[in-house]
């Protein structure tokens, strides 16, 4: 066999979200801390990224980790997280597959009945524990990195719909939260076209008209993702979301061909936003558990630990629990007369 590339990697996913987890093929790379080793990777082997989650290897959906050497002494690993369009400092779904692919892989030293792992992430430093019986992770639960609203009941104006009311809040990236009723959406599975579309040009239209920037890292800024908000129809009193992840933008002036693709599970990261959210508009206390349902109907459950401050923001510490389940192990390889070696988009996926 003839291969330039081989790379070892786990599979799973998090209630739903695809998380693939690389374990071997990948060198350490030079960075004094993970965020600028997620900075070396987009600038230099962003290739990686295409190879991975682009078709033939991954599809709109896929999200991919790389497990690399901490910098931090008292962290037992690091990773850097890759989705289609950007290298967001942290996500929910993609560290609680990480947990697991670490734990069930054996990568590092596991205690049943409750392992506990400190991460280190391009966002910061996070303590995560995992629940195990018979050697399977049954929860993963981690503690975020501070949290915190920007902006509470802001007006937009979106393209082809005109005014619309939303929230911007930081929960690992920067999100819009709209309500998925005043754009017409239940958040059933069967309105995923609608979803994925109508989110994606609400994140665009937000991008560019309300500026944000993280106060301790001015590198992360602006809004990159979008989340439709609703009530659960399957438990009274539950608040259910649609999170749509940018894939691509064919061209600025034409919005029909602003592209995402839905998030299966019910978003880690998304889930920490809507907490602050709601802690800021006194919606939410400390310590009150927070279920979050996804369009599956899957659920993270958060809850917010304490308070602090971040830059001239009023900021919420949040925990997160969920559960992911491997779905395979694989070697991605690359053939070196392969057409398509940083694989392709092709739009007919999203309708």
């Amino acid at each position: 066999m003839r291969f330039i590339e081989k790379i070892e990697a786990v599979d799973l996913h998090a209630c739903g979200e695809p998380g693939r987890v690389i374990i071997g093929g990948v060198p350490d790379v030079p960075g004094s801390n993970m965020f600028e080793k997620m900075q070396f990777l987009e600038n230099n082997l962003d290739w990686l990224r295409k190879f991975m989650l682009k078709e033939p290897r991954g599809y709109p959906a896929s999200n991919c980790n790389v497990i690399l050497p901490s910098t931090c002494p008292e962290a037992d690993a690091g990773f850097v997280i890759m989705e289609q369009v950007e290298y967001p400092p942290m996500s929910g779904t993609n560290t609680i597959c990480v947990v697991t692919a670490l734990v069930e892989t054996g990568m590092v030293k596991v205690v049943e009945p409750v392992t506990h792992l400190r991460l280190e992430t391009p966002g910061g430093m996070v303590s995560a524990s995992a629940s195990i019986h018979c050697g399977k992770v049954t929860e993963v639960r981690f503690e975020n990195v501070p949290c915190f609203a920007v902006y509470l009941d802001e007006e937009i104006v979106v393209p082809e719909i005109g005014k619309v009311r939303v929230d911007v809040a930081y929960g690992g990236m920067f999100y819009v939260i709209a309500d998925a009723q005043d754009v017409g959406l239940s958040l059933h599975p069967s309105e995923g076209h609608d979803i994925a579309r109508i989110g994606e040009m609400i994140k665009v239209a937000a991008s560019e008209q309300l500026p944000v920037c993280h106060p301790e890292n001015s590198e992360i800024s602006g809004i990159s993702i979008s989340q439709l908000s609703g009530m659960s129809d399957q438990v009274e009193g539950r608040i259910k979301n649609a999170v749509v992840v940018s894939t691509g933008i064919l061209d600025w002036k034409n919005p029909a061909t602003w592209t995402g693709a839905l998030d299966r599970s019910p978003c880690g990261t998304g889930t920490c936003a809507k907490m602050a959210v709601l802690h800021a508009k006194g919606e939410l206390a400390l310590g009150e558990e927070f279920p979050h349902e996804g369009p599956l109907g899957t659920v993270f459950t958060g809850r917010l630990l304490r308070e602090t401050e971040i830059g001239e923001y009023k900021a919420v510490v949040p925990s997160l629990s969920g559960t992911a389940w491997i779905t395979g192990f694989a070697e991605y390889v690359l053939d070196p007369e392969d057409p398509f070696p940083e694989g392709f988009t092709v739009g007919d996926i999203w309708g």
